[in-house]
């Protein structure tokens, strides 16, 4: 009987040993998977924030190339502005030419007319009301270069 009580006891003893290893075990792999876990998120922390100090500096970056193609457009909108501004005037300048020359030619025409006796009162008042006209166009054309350069 002492043998089986023995043996009853050793076996109780292993028993629980096993279990209070087991216990152990389990205590250690929940401690170790925690731990794990926090790191986890330690290091799901550090990405996120290098994540949003990258997208930040994008940010900052995309800001300042909007800056200068705004800066760009500005600079080709003036430039366009010039440009036409300058044929403006240019066209200002050929259409009194233009009307001068025009002057010159209907002044022409009534003195070779008069002088041959070829041109009727009519076509007298016809080419006197053409040259006022000419003259009146130069003097619009006159007034809106003067605009024009004042720009």
């Amino acid at each position: 009987m002492k043998s089986v009580f023995s043996l009853l006891l050793v076996l109780t003893v292993l028993g629980t040993n096993v279990m209070l290893a087991q216990e152990a075990e389990g205590k250690t792999i929940l401690a170790v998977s925690e731990t794990t876990v926090k790191a986890e998120n330690v290091a799901t922390e550090i990405e996120k924030e290098e994540r949003e100090a990258v997208e930040k500096k994008v940010a900052e970056a995309e800001k300042k190339a909007e800056k200068a193609e705004k800066k760009i457009k500005k600079a080709e909108k003036e430039a366009k502005k010039k440009e036409k501004l300058a044929k403006n005037i240019e066209n200002k300048e050929k259409a009194i030419r233009k009307n001068e020359r025009q002057i010159k030619k209907l002044q022409q025409k009534l003195v070779k007319g008069k002088s041959k006796g070829t041109l009727s009162p009519a076509d007298i008042a016809k080419i006197n009301g053409k040259i006022d006209k000419a003259t009146n166009n130069i003097a619009k054309n006159k007034n809106k270069l003067a605009k024009l350069l004042k720009k």
